[in-house]
């Protein structure tokens, strides 16, 4: 069965907005329709009639181009007429104000089902944004591209002494949920007056990771250019927290980490004690666009995926966190990661991670870490009970 979104739903029956008038909506170029990857989702709404009249981008911006971690400013849209109201920038939650005349609110943005990726935060804070102001949500539904089975869900979950930006409510980092459901979860959970509405994807299944949909690719971000970048992201960010360079302005970005100083051979050696299913590991060399190392050749260790149905991408990226500390213990070193959400960077990896006790381990002795303790920090028990209630595709 062909997949179509949310979006190519309403495009098709814009009766399933119930009659709005003045309509606001949260999107960015990546957003485009299932049926033709050419058209924006804002545009085809607007053909199809629907009253839009705001637009909201969340980080990267409209364009889906701004650098990571970069204030968007407020701008106009040339291929619609609209405004653009910034949501990652002075502010992350829209006024009333900016709410203000509007009768719906539409949020149609692609997400890579990864706690730490902004966009669900986006969603997290425009639902209470809406409760608080009455107006009611409707969420256009995509797949979760890492797909969606329950069993996939890795930890660790994050610990809200560490709420942020990229992490505001206690998720595992891979939570095999869709956008729609978690804004379900949330409103039982949180803001159970919120008028929330979901027009679900039509053809997916929860076992369905992007490469069965049959559809291309867009990036969500400049760092996110590929399925393969996807697939690797989950465990490869938490070198976003340290001074490896996870290849930025490269080709391939989130599938290798490495330095000038890495001794790839002595972490694959180190490595020899995991449980390292569905993946490969090669060594490599690559020369970042992007700090850290920027315009240096770096050694690298690049992880390619074999299996998608074994592969555990935060197990994965943890074992490769206690490998490269292990074996350099004089050169590595946490880092900060300055962004508009967090001015000071300090504590980025703790947030990535979701847990303090990881790199306190790290800390002590990297070499304890075991099998037993990745599946230990990797699990997440009671995720299928608190999420059963919520699912909007059959488990």
């Amino acid at each position: 069965m062909t997949v179509r979104f949310g979006v190519d739903r309403v495009v098709a029956d814009i009766a399933l907005l119930s009659g709005a008038r003045a309509v606001g909506l949260v999107t960015n170029d990546a957003a485009r329709l299932a049926s033709d990857a050419t058209v924006r989702s804002r545009v085809a709404l607007q053909h199809a009639g629907v009253p839009l009249v705001r637009l909201f981008a969340p980080e990267h911006g409209l364009d889906a181009s701004a650098p990571d971690g970069a204030a968007v400013v407020n701008t106009t849209d040339e291929r619609t007429g609209l405004a653009v109201v910034s949501l990652y920038g002075e502010r992350m939650r829209p006024t009333p104000d900016q709410l203000g005349g509007l009768d719906l609110v539409l949020f149609d943005v692609p997400d890579v089902g990864v706690r730490f990726y902004t966009y669900a935060w986006t969603l997290f804070h425009l639902l209470a944004a809406c409760a608080e102001s009455r107006i009611p949500l409707c969420v256009l539904d995509r797949p979760n591209p890492l797909g969606g089975t329950l069993a996939s869900a890795e930890g660790p979950t994050l610990d809200l002494a560490l709420a942020s930006f990229v992490g505001a409510d206690a998720i595992p980092v891979r939570h095999a949920l869709t956008l729609g459901e978690l804004a379900r979860m949330w409103q039982r959970e949180r803001w159970p007056h919120a008028d929330l509405r979901v027009v679900t994807c039509e053809g997916w299944a929860r076992d369905m990771p992007w490469s069965d949909t049959a559809l291309p690719w867009v990036p969500t971000s400049p760092a996110m250019p590929s399925v393969a970048s996807l697939s690797t992201y989950a465990g490869l960010a938490f070198f976003e927290g340290t001074n490896l360079s996870v290849g930025r302005g490269t080709d391939a970005p989130f599938q290798h980490v490495g330095a000038p100083w890495l001794d790839a051979d002595a972490v694959l050696s180190w490595l020899a004690r995991a449980s390292l299913a569905g993946i490969t590991l090669e060594h490599d060399a690559f020369v970042p666009a992007l700090a850290p190392h920027a315009g240096e050749r770096c050694q690298g260790i690049r992880v390619i995926v074999t299996d998608a149905s074994a592969y555990r991408p935060v197990a994965i990226g943890l074992w490769l966190l206690a490998a490269v500390v292990a074996t350099h213990r004089s050169a590595f070193a946490w880092s900060r990661y300055s962004t508009a959400a967090n001015p000071t960077g300090e504590g980025h990896v703790d947030r990535l991670v979701g847990q303090r006790s990881v790199r306190a381990q790290l800390d002590r002795d990297p070499n304890t870490v075991s099998a037993e303790q990745v599946a230990a920090w990797t699990a997440v028990p009671d995720w299928d009970a608190r999420v059963r209630p919520i699912l909007l595709y059959p488990p």
